[in-house]
């Protein structure tokens, strides 16, 4: 369980929070809408309304005493970034800051941003990945090469098992867990046999996993 900070109750501001706090993370939310804060109070360990543009604000929450402190103030950049380097001036252990460009990306870094996240490139890139085939129900990128995968079955794998199916020497992919009729989710298993409806989780490049395309 960690203690966590998040500035700005956006769309995105609220569900990050709300995921986090549905971990059973500790989260205080921030934000300078009353209205907000008042609606979204109860599900929180804390909450407040106020500008954290203001460093007594911040002195006030006592930001250096979260394991991290997310900055999602998407409406204003300036905020952001005045937010962002005021945090981590008054000691805050890890800053990461929502982005709205590779520019933005830079300042923030420069400022006082220990990480920035950039939920519309990100999520530009998982639709792109997604509807590129349609074979490919999740991913998380890595690197710019590599990301992790949920796969249809191809049907030659349907009847074989992990082993049988020659999957790292055929297609250099790693196999890391298989979605029992696209649900239950199990560790895998070198023994399991592939059902016609499982997905499998793999690891390995975009390149490789290209290869099963149209299978």
């Amino acid at each position: 369980m960690k203690s966590i900070l998040v500035i700005g109750m956006g769309r995105f501001g609220t569900y990050l929070a709300h995921n986090l706090a549905s971990m059973g993370n500790q989260v205080m939310v921030v934000d300078k809408d009353e209205d907000i804060i008042e609606r979204l109070a109860p599900h929180f360990t804390d909450a407040l309304a106020g500008d954290c543009a203001q460093e007594e604000v911040l002195k006030e929450i006592g930001v250096n005493n979260f394991d991290v402190v997310f900055v999602t103030m998407g409406s204003s950049f300036q905020s952001s970034l005045e937010v962002s380097a005021l945090a981590k001036d008054l000691g805050a252990k890890h800053v990461v800051s929502m982005s709205g460009s590779e520019i933005q990306s830079k300042f923030l870094l420069r400022n006082g941003a220990d990480e920035v996240i950039y939920p519309q490139k990100d999520m530009a890139l998982k639709t792109a990945v997604r509807y590129n085939a349609e074979n490919i129900f999740d991913f998380i990128q890595l690197d710019n090469d590599n990301g992790i995968f949920e796969l249809a079955i191809p049907k030659e794998w349907v009847g074989k098992d992990v082993v049988s199916a020659n999957i790292r020497k055929e297609y250099n992919l790693n196999v890391l867990a298989v979605k029992k009729g696209g649900k239950e989710t199990l560790l895998a298993i070198a023994g399991y046999v592939f059902s016609e409806d499982d997905h499998v989780v793999v690891a390995g490049s975009f390149k490789d996993v290209e290869r099963l395309k149209g299978r």
